[in-house]
């Protein structure tokens, strides 16, 4: 194991790959798993009129405690878990809106004595593959005791549609009305991020790994681990990532083998 090593490069070394750190020495191996995550990247979505709004944008990463935000009109983009905590908290000091693409959906932290988590390894939801999950659940609940839901339907924060467009001192509203806002904080989730993989060609468009359950359909000898609903709902959870590194491992040894991944 090599702690304080960044990779700054990893090449096509014959049958295998070349990886090279920040500190100039370099490691070679038959096979690759990149296993840095789905979390490595804050994603902002491009909005029209960024460049003119005056006051703070910033995404929930970097988001420390609600009172630095005290007095403040604040919009928090989003409809996941975080969004919603962090308006929460925020409309204790602040006047807070939550702005959505999609009405915030809910699924109860506890049932019958349980928690949530128990029942999708009971049930074995955890290990349902995306196709299934897309066709049962549309879009991502936030995980609830109650308590937010309370506050979102006695608007504390209110929820609002997501707005159409920065201006100047805020943001203009689908209904075209325009609103003064100090600060807007996006919780839009996180994209693997990658660049030492560019070169190989093993990523889309949008810097996103070419796979099937984790195993590169690109290039041999190359994995991921780590990325969200790479084989299961549960696949980028500390209790859903060792199932998919033993399946990634076999297919790579499967791979050096000369038997077909599929």
């Amino acid at each position: 194991m090599r702690t304080n090593a960044r990779v700054t490069e990893v090449a096509a070394d014959g049958p295998g790959f070349a990886v090279d750190l920040a500190d100039g020495s370099s490691l070679v191996g038959e096979a690759l798993i990149a296993a840095s995550g789905s979390f490595a990247s804050p994603y902002v979505p491009t909005i029209p009129g960024r460049e003119t709004f005056q006051g703070r944008v910033l995404h929930v990463a970097d988001y420390r405690s609600p009172e630095e935000f005290a007095g403040q009109r604040v919009v928090v983009v989003g409809a996941g878990n975080s969004a919603v905590q962090v308006a929460h908290e925020l409309a204790e000091h602040a006047r807070t809106s939550l702005a959505v693409r999609d009405r915030v959906r809910y699924a109860p932290q506890v049932i019958a004595g349980r928690d949530l988590h128990w029942w999708l390894r009971f049930t074995r939801a955890d290990l349902l593959p995306p196709s299934v999950l897309a066709r049962i659940i549309t879009g991502t609940p936030i995980i609830d005791d109650g308590q937010y839901r309370a506050a979102l339907e006695a608007a504390h924060p209110d929820e609002r549609p997501m707005f159409a467009n920065y201006v100047p001192d805020g943001v203009a509203w689908p209904d075209g009305s325009r609103e003064r806002v100090d600060s807007i904080v996006f919780a839009t989730g996180y994209r693997p991020h990658m660049p030492y993989l560019r070169s190989l060609g093993v990523l889309d468009e949008a810097g996103a790994p070419r796979h099937d359950r984790g195993v590169s359909t690109v290039l041999p000898g190359l994995a991921f681990l780590g990325l969200e609903f790479q084989r299961s709902f549960s696949s980028n959870t500390l209790r859903g990532v060792h199932r998919d590194a033993g399946y990634v491992v076999d297919a790579l040894a499967r791979q050096s083998r000369g038997v077909v991944v599929g």
